[in-house]
């Protein structure tokens, strides 16, 4: 029986690649270039190091990544995560929306809207602000078009500024095409 995680969770996964990741102790100069700066300035991790075998896309990937879910500016850090858990939650990805469920209950102080998402997926209701956020994610996520000029209204009737909904629509999209990479390069796997 597989080990892969198939059910939303907070706990923290690993990532098991389907791709050999890059050894640090063989990679090319260019490769470590790419991975001075990982997604959360943390250890090098698996999925990096699988990125790695592509060094000049990595390059450029993580500080426009960093840069998205990371930056001063803009959305608040909790809406940031919300936009990431529902493009997740629409790709069904694992591993994104644990760790980003996790970080989104970190940055609220809450777990009442993650509980809410894990139970009822894409049909959740949310507080209002919450709501319109996420569902704005969904859409992008879903189906871009989707998303439209009533969604927009909505998510300025809730108080979201012109920079903050350019960075929903940023840390959404980011992570549809995240997921995708998560997907076929690998899969969640639990530490227990």
């Amino acid at each position: 029986m597989s080990d892969a995680v198939h059910e939303y969770t907070t706990e923290v996964l690993d990532w098991r690649p389907f791709v050999t990741p890059v050894r640090l102790d063989e990679a090319t100069p260019e490769q470590m270039e790419a991975m001075k700066i990982t997604p959360a300035n943390k250890k090098i991790s698996d999925y990096v190091l699988t990125l790695a075998h592509d060094p000049e896309s990595l390059l450029h990937r993580s500080p426009l990544f960093n840069g998205i879910m990371y930056g001063r500016d803009g959305l608040d850090r909790g809406s940031r995560e919300l936009g990431a858990i529902g493009s997740s939650i629409v790709n069904r990805c694992i591993y994104c929306i644990a760790v980003h469920a996790r970080h989104y209950n970190q940055a609220t102080k809450t777990t009442e809207v993650v509980e809410e998402i894990f139970a009822n997926e894409t049909a959740a209701k949310l507080p209002e602000r919450e709501q319109a956020i996420f569902d704005f994610a969904v859409k992008l996520s879903a189906f871009p078009p989707a998303a439209t000029d009533e969604d927009m209204a909505r998510l300025k009737a809730v108080g979201l500024d012109e920079v903050e909904v350019l960075d929903l629509i940023l840390s959404t999209s980011i992570f549809g095409w995240a997921n995708r990479l998560m997907h076929t390069l690998g899969e969640p796997v639990s530490l227990k």
